[in-house]
C-alpha cells in the first residue's frame, strides 16, 4: 500500500523552484544547441506536424467532395460572395450526395476513435517506452489517411470507420509524448521543450488548412490525402532511426547531456514503474483542476478547429482557396505565441525565481479569458470581413499563451505518471471535439450571425470556467502519491 508522511499536505502548497535550483544547482547545464533533448523537441514538432495536418485536412477537402459545392458556395453566404479571380479546374475525383448529419458524422467520427486510447496510451507508454507507441500510432494514422479516397469511393460508413481508426492510432500521441518528457525534460526547460514540440499541432493546421484548398483547387481532393500521407511516412523513417525512450538508452548524446537530464530529474521520479498509485490520481484535486481547464479550452479550439472553414464559407462568403488561407491565419498567431509564451514562462521561473503554480495560473489566465473576450467580439463584426478575421486569430492566438499552463502542469504534479495524467485529462477534453460541433451546428440551422454569436457565448463562458477553477484548485508542485516509495506489508 502507499504511506505517505504527515507532512505530505503541508509541502503540498509550497512550490518548488528553489529547492529544484538547490538540488541542482552544482550541475553543470549543457548547451541547448545540437542537444538531443532539443532534436527530440523538434522532431516530435514534426510528427504534432503531421497528426493534426492529417486531422484537418477532412475539414477543407469536405467542401471539394460534396455535389454542387460551387452553387452552394456563391448563394448560401450572410455576406457578399467573394470570388476567386482564378478559374476553376477541371477535377476527375469523385463527388458525393452527402446530407449535413452524415458530413457531421464524418467529420466528427475521428474523436470517437482518438478518445479511446487516451488513458490506454499512457499506461502503455509508462510500462513499455513511448518511441514506438508514438510512432506507430501516427503511422496507423497515415495508412489510413492515404486509404481515404478508397473508402470514401466505397461508402460514408467505410470513410467514417477509416476516420475512427484514425483516431485510435492518433489517440496515444499526447499521452506518450507527455511520458517521454517526463525523463527527457529537465524542469526549468520543460516549457521551451513542451512547447516547441506541440506547437507542431498549430503548425500542421496552419500549413494544412491553406495548402489543402489550394490542392483541392489544382488537382483534386484525393491529392490532400496523398500528398499529406507521404509526408507523414517520411517522419516515421527520421523517428525511427533518430530517437531513443530516454537519455540512457539514446546512442548519439554526450555524457554531459545525460548527466544534466538525469540528475535534474533524479529527485521527481518515481522510484518503480510497476505500481500506479489510481485511486491517489483520481482523488488528486489539481488533477481535476487541469482536467476542467483542458476541457474548456478544447470546447472552444475543436469548435473553430471543425467549423471554422464553415464560418468562412457561410457567414463570410470566402471561396475554398482563401477559405484555406484565412482558417489557418489563427492558428498561426497561436503556434507563435505558444512558443514565444514557453520562451517567457521558464525565463520567469528560471531567471526571475517566480513560483511554478505562479506562472502556471497566469499563463491560463491570459490564454483562456483572452481568448474568451475575442470570440465574443468577432459575432458582433457583422460583414466587417477585415475585423472578424482580425478578433478570430487574436482569440486563437491568445490560446496559445496555455500551452504553457495547464497543458504541461502535468509534468508539475507528477513528472513519474505525466502519460497516464495527460490520457485522463486528453479523454475529456476530447468530449468537446465529439459534442462541441454538433451542438453550434444544430444552434445553426440558419446560418445566421445571432446564432454564431450564441455559439460563440456558450464556448467563450465555458472558457472562463475553465481558467477560474484551474485558478482556485491548481497547483505547481510534485505531488506527494507522485514520488512516494511503495512498501509491500
Amino acid at each position: 500500500m502507499m504511506e505517505h508522511s504527515a507532512s505530505d499536505s503541508e509541502t503540498e502548497d509550497h512550490d518548488q523552484p528553489l529547492l529544484r535550483r538547490k538540488d541542482t544547482g552544482d550541475i553543470q547545464k549543457a548547451p541547448a544547441c545540437f542537444s538531443s533533448r532539443y532534436g527530440l523537441a523538434f522532431l516530435s514538432c514534426y510528427g504534432f506536424f503531421v497528426a493534426y495536418a492529417l486531422r484537418v485536412n477532412l475539414s477543407v477537402a469536405m467542401v471539394d467532395m460534396l455535389k454542387n459545392r460551387s452553387s452552394a458556395n456563391t448563394s448560401s453566404s450572410v455576406c457578399p460572395h467573394h470570388s476567386s479571380p482564378v478559374p476553376k479546374h477541371n477535377h476527375t475525383a469523385s463527388v458525393y450526395d452527402w446530407d449535413s448529419e452524415t458530413q457531421g458524422w464524418i467529420l466528427g467520427s475521428f474523436f470517437y476513435g482518438y478518445i479511446l486510447t487516451q488513458i490506454p496510451g499512457g499506461y502503455l507508454a509508462r510500462k513499455y517506452g513511448a518511441k514506438w507507441l508514438f510512432g506507430f500510432g501516427i503511422l496507423c494514422t497515415v495508412i489510413f489517411t492515404l486509404l481515404t479516397p478508397v473508402a470514401a469511393d466505397l461508402g460514408a460508413g467505410y470513410l467514417i470507420t477509416v476516420r475512427v481508426l484514425e483516431g485510435i492510432g492518433e489517440g496515444v500521441s499526447f499521452p506518450a509524448m507527455h511520458a517521454m518528457w517526463a525523463s527527457w525534460a529537465p524542469p526549468l526547460e520543460r516549457s521551451r521543450l513542451l512547447t516547441i514540440s506541440y506547437t507542431g499541432a498549430q503548425l500542421g493546421t496552419v500549413v494544412a488548412l491553406p495548402l489543402s484548398g489550394q490542392i483541392c483547387f489544382y488537382l483534386d481532393w484525393t491529392y490532400v490525402f496523398y500528398i499529406f500521407g507521404a509526408v507523414g511516412l517520411l517522419w516515421f523513417v527520421l523517428w525511427s532511426c533518430l530517437v531513443s525512450n530516454s537519455p540512457s538508452s539514446h546512442k548519439r548524446i554526450t555524457e554531459a547531456e545525460k548527466t544534466y537530464i538525469m540528475a535534474s530529474l533524479k529527485n521527481e521520479l518515481s522510484p518503480t514503474t510497476d505500481y500506479i498509485p489510481w485511486t491517489s490520481i483520481l482523488k488528486s484535486l489539481p488533477l481535476w483542476a487541469i482536467v476542467v481547464a483542458h476541457f474548456s479550452y478544447n470546447w472552444t479550439f475543436y469548435t473553430l478547429l471543425t467549423l471554422l472553414p464553415t464560418y468562412m464559407n457561410d457567414i463570410l462568403g470566402f471561396s475554398i482557396q482563401q477559405n484555406g488561407m484565412l482558417s489557418a491565419l489563427p492558428y498561426l498567431g497561436c503556434w507563435l505565441l505558444a512558443l514565444l509564451g514557453g520562451q517567457l514562462a521558464d525565463f520567469l521561473r528560471e531567471r526571475c525565481l517566480i513560483r511554478t503554480v505562479i506562472v502556471r495560473k497566469a499563463f491560463t489566465i491570459v490564454g483562456m479569458v483572452g481568448p474568451a473576450v475575442f470570440l465574443v467580439a468577432a459575432g458582433y463584426t457583422g460583414c466587417d470581413y477585415f475585423l472578424a478575421i482580425a478578433f478570430l486569430t487574436v482569440s486563437s492566438s491568445l490560446g496559445g499563451i496555455s500551452a504553457s499552463g495547464f497543458n504541461i502542469n502535468h509534468l508539475d504534479i507528477a513528472p513519474s505518471y505525466a502519460g497516464i495524467l495527460l490520457g485522463i485529462t486528453n479523454s475529456f477534453a476530447t468530449i468537446p471535439g465529439m459534442v462541441g460541433p454538433v451542438i453550434a451546428r444544430s444552434l445553426t440551422k440558419s446560418n445566421t450571425i445571432p446564432e454564431w454569436q450564441t455559439v460563440f457565448y456558450i464556448s467563450a463562458a465555458i472558457n472562463i470556467f475553465g481558467a477560474v477553477f484551474f485558478t482556485i484548485f491548481g497547483k505547481g508542485t510534485v505531488q506527494p502519491w507522485a514520488v512516494q516509495r511503495i512498501n509491500i506489508q
